[in-house]
């Protein structure tokens, strides 16, 4: 009998049954009308690992082997994505509230039929700790293209993921096509190299790409397909200088500008006393929001030096005209000319936590990153919602010497001292990773595994659940059924976490990491 339920996030309850179900040629798929989509994807996954041609029916009876998916209305207190998953011999029963949940219990099928045919039998009872289980991928430095986004949305459904934060516009790079400003990519999309640090020369090496809309609208759907929202973000005010190389008269000083070649922080940003910054904006984000459905978008917000505003005529105007103590007020003015602009249009603003300022709508959703936690905090008692994404925790750039897979796996969202009401506040978690150095698809599944796995666990199960000598010893099958480039155990786990070593093997990666 199984002492531990192989399934990454672990379920929130299972018990060990008695006997095994086999999947044979002869089983079937029986689904009712609101799971054929997800009977489809099943078929289409058991046929891929096994060859057999499993058949799709409205009919049970008289059939030996019989996988069921169907709506359950008795199971409310799942939530939308929680499950009732029950394996027998010669009978699989998953029901849900809502289809969502139905896919995740696939998810949990997929892992236990990794390796067989036959599966130990299980009762499991499935639900996540937060509704914002996240990952964020930085595209605007290094451009990585629809075939790697497609496949990681696979993994992100794998992982029970259902948050697809897509960082589009950088001072390196401006990646979605917008019709009505054609600049953005034509001179945005492109720089004349990459700095190998963050200052110093550049390589002398091109880089550029950016998503077409129909490759946005193909990409958002196959995301809705896996119950993933794919969250936009197009940074206002700062780190906006491929955007200002396009159209320089968007800037507190006319430029001229070039796309960036290197990484940090830079002075330029969009001048917010100029009105046709707003009317720019407007137009880049009617354009967003046709092309992504999701109640939610990110601007950003993070890193947006005043200097060039202190000196701006313009901005110092708008000032006086709002009557703002200051810069810092000038960009919650900004953010909350676009928090409107996207209500009346029934979207929210999400922006990094440097967002936050007095007077910032209620509305906008803080992201907590650095600087400032307690200041996070008085915005959720003051009844911001937020999203927590801490640097030394959750980045999944850091390298695992900084950040190792028993640290991810540690990282705690919720400080203990929080009331009940504010802890309700928290949406849940998000693992970013950005692309300064992440020039390729190796390297981005090198960052990520295992410890992207690690953050699905932290966001779906119950704190008092989480255990890290279990998860490592459900993690190698999965990395496997990810089929993603992973860290070698030696860099997941550095030499002074020697005492996990044992629980866990993962193969050496197969080529040089840059």
């Amino acid at each position: 009998m199984p002492t531990t339920c192989p399934i990454i996030p672990r379920p929130a309850q299972y018990e060990p049954g008695v006997g095994a179900f086999t999947l044979t040629s002869e089983t079937v798929i029986v689904a009712d009308q609101l799971n054929q989509w997800n009977a489809v994807y099943l078929h289409d996954l058991l046929q891929s690992r096994t060859g057999f041609d499993i058949q799709l029916t409205d009919r049970a009876e008289g059939r030996e082997s019989v996988i069921q998916l169907r709506m359950g209305s008795d199971h409310a207190e799942f939530g939308r994505e929680g499950y009732r998953l029950t394996i027998q011999p010669g009978q699989i029963d998953l029901e849900a509230p809502e289809p969502a949940g139905v896919f995740y219990g696939i998810q949990s099928l997929r892992q236990l039929f990794v390796t067989r045919d036959n599966i130990s039998c299980y009762s499991i009872i499935d639900y996540p700790r937060f509704h914002w289980r996240g990952f964020m991928l930085d595209e605007g430095r290094h451009f990585m293209g629809k075939q790697t986004v497609l496949r990681l949305l696979d993994q992100l459904a794998l992982q029970k993921l259902n948050i697809f934060h897509w960082h589009l516009t950088e001072d390196q790079g401006w990646r979605i096509e917008i019709k009505a400003y054609p600049g953005l990519t034509e001179i945005g999309s492109k720089r004349k190299g990459t700095t190998r640090g963050f200052n110093g020369k550049h390589d002398g090496i091109p880089h550029e790409g950016f998503y077409t809309q129909d490759e946005i609208r193909e990409i958002v759907e196959y995301a809705a397909a896996r119950h993933i929202t794919v969250v936009p973000e197009v940074e206002f005010p700062g780190h906006s200088l491929a955007a200002l190389a396009a159209y320089p008269e968007l800037s507190c000083t006319g430029g001229p500008f070039e796309v960036c070649t290197h990484f940090g922080i830079l002075p330029d940003l969009y001048c917010a006393g100029n009105e046709a910054v707003f009317t720019f904006l407007e137009g880049v984000l009617d354009e967003i929001l046709a092309l992504f459905p999701s109640p939610y978008i990110h601007i950003g917000g993070d890193e947006a030096p005043k200097g060039r505003w202190k000196k701006c005529p313009k901005c110092q105007e708008r000032i006086r005209a709002e009557g703002l103590k200051d810069e810092n007020e000038l960009q919650v003015y900004f953010t909350n000319r676009i928090a409107a602009y996207l209500a009346e249009r029934g979207r929210r603003v999400v922006g990094w936590n440097q967002v936050l300022g007095q007077g910032l709508d209620v509305s906008a959703i803080p992201q907590f990153w650095a600087f400032g936690k307690q200041d996070f905090w008085k915005a959720l008692e003051a009844g911001h919602e937020g999203i927590l994404s801490s640097y030394l925790e959750a980045y999944l750039d850091h390298s695992y010497m900084l950040t190792s897979l028993s640290r991810a796996y540690r990282y705690e969202p919720l400080d203990p001292a929080l009331s009940p009401e504010v802890a309700r506040r928290v949406l849940g978690l998000e693992a970013p990773l950005w692309s300064e150095f992440v020039r390729s698809q190796s390297r981005l599944d090198y960052q990520a595994y295992p410890r992207l796995p690690a953050y699905a666990e932290t966001a779906w199960i119950p704190r008092e659940l989480k255990n890290y000598a279990d998860f490592c010893a459900r993690l190698g099958p999965f990395l496997e059924l990810l089929g993603a480039r992973h860290a070698s155990l030696n860099d997941a786990e550095p030499p002074f976490y020697k005492q996990w070593f044992g629980i866990l093997t993962i193969s050496q990666p197969q080529e040089k990491v840059a």
